[in-house]
């Protein structure tokens, strides 16, 4: 076990409040009418392209083009993975709405097993939306999978929440809808604490992930002011983490 001590303190806090968000509805919240601007399951979204922008800079996760993070992810077993997500300057049209594309990319002992542009978007209440993605699995320097793809308004997919503008503890919201993807997230805590290699951070936004298609997997995120994500923990239905090596944010 590689997890510090204060990660699993961390994990014990969050799993008491594991069940209230294992049903799919919405609960009440400190800002209802952000709530309510939010989706939820397989709600059809309305979105007014005039509504959005490129220009990223929900405080829980600003992207700025040239904005570099790296993340080292480990598995029970001793695996590990090393990912890098790079903001872009290159945008893609998805629903009518012009969205930001960030770059993952996935290795594994210096050889890319994962290639992924995202597609992001912010709206006029500062809400990030999660317009779909283009993955690739690789072996080999070959394209074995594209399993993960998807695209909002294609196929009855339907566009996400990746961060809400006024995140208050009970906040549920879908991340994504379709075939075979339907992740739900809900608000757990702004005020945590997170300490990964690259350091330690306060008051901490906490998200709960879950999805019905998988009902026993369940993952806490933590975002950090001014960065974004600093540390994933698979807290059931597996043991994942995914921690924040280094931050370059993009020169002003």
């Amino acid at each position: 076990m590689r997890r510090s001590v204060l990660a699993l303190v961390i994990v014990l806090l969050l799993a008491a409040s594991t069940v209230a968000f294992r049903g799919v509805r919405r609960t009440v919240v400190e800002h209802p009418a952000a709530a309510a601007a939010l989706p939820f399951g397989g709600e059809p979204a309305h979105l007014d392209p005039a509504q959005f922008t490129t220009r990223i800079d929900n405080p829980y996760w600003p992207m700025r083009p040239g904005s570099r993070w790296v993340y080292r992810k480990t598995d029970a077993d001793g695996g590990s993975q090393r990912i890098e997500v790079t903001v872009t300057r290159r945008t893609k049209t998805v629903m009518g709405i012009e969205a930001l594309v960030v770059h993952d990319v996935v290795t594994e002992d210096g050889d890319v097993t994962e290639d992924t542009y995202d597609w992001y978007a912010q709206d006029a209440r500062g809400n990030v939306w999660y317009l779909g993605e283009d993955t690739r699995r690789l072996a080999d320097g070959r394209v074995t999978s594209t399993e993960g793809s998807w695209q909002a308004g294609v196929d009855g997919a339907q566009p996400g929440i990746l961060l809400p503008a006024r995140p208050s503890p009970g906040m549920a919201y879908r991340q994504e809808y379709g075939a075979e993807a339907r992740d739900t997230a809900a608000v757990v805590s702004l005020h945590q604490r997170a300490k990964v290699p690259s350091g330690l951070f306060e008051h901490v936004l906490v998200t709960k992930e879950f999805t019905p298609l998988e009902p026993r997997l369940l993952k806490h995120d933590f975002f950090a002011l001014g960065v974004g994500p600093v540390l994933s923990l698979t807290v059931s239905g597996g043991s994942d983490r995914e921690e924040l090596l280094s931050f370059e944010p993009a020169p002003p």
